[in-house]
């Protein structure tokens, strides 16, 4: 078992659907999301997580938006990580004035 997974903008794009890849409710789904927004996140919750731009999602190729590897911490699956990512995202935007 891997000690770690990989986070791809796509899976929180409120731009995609579930057959294109997104995989939270689409109310918790994010416009205009990068991998390095996803990387500041993870770590202000506490994950060690590294950007990887070099990568695609292999569903849009020809697209490097790059992905985020994890580390995975304690018995955080992948589906509940995403979750609590897009609310600390949502949180950080609204903060922000990003929408």
């Amino acid at each position: 078992m891997p000690d770690h997974f990989y986070i791809y903008p796509t899976y929180l794009g409120r731009e995609r659907t579930r057959k294109d890849g997104r995989r939270v409710p689409a109310a918790l789904a994010l416009a205009d999301l990068t991998a390095e927004e996803i990387v500041a996140a993870a770590q202000h919750l506490g994950f060690k997580a590294e950007l990887e731009s070099d990568k695609q999602y292999p569903r849009t190729a020809g697209s490097f938006d790059g992905r985020v590897k994890v580390v995975k911490k304690g018995t955080v699956t992948k589906a509940a990580f995403l979750r609590t990512v897009a609310g600390e995202l949502a949180r950080r935007r609204a903060a922000g004035g990003k929408k």
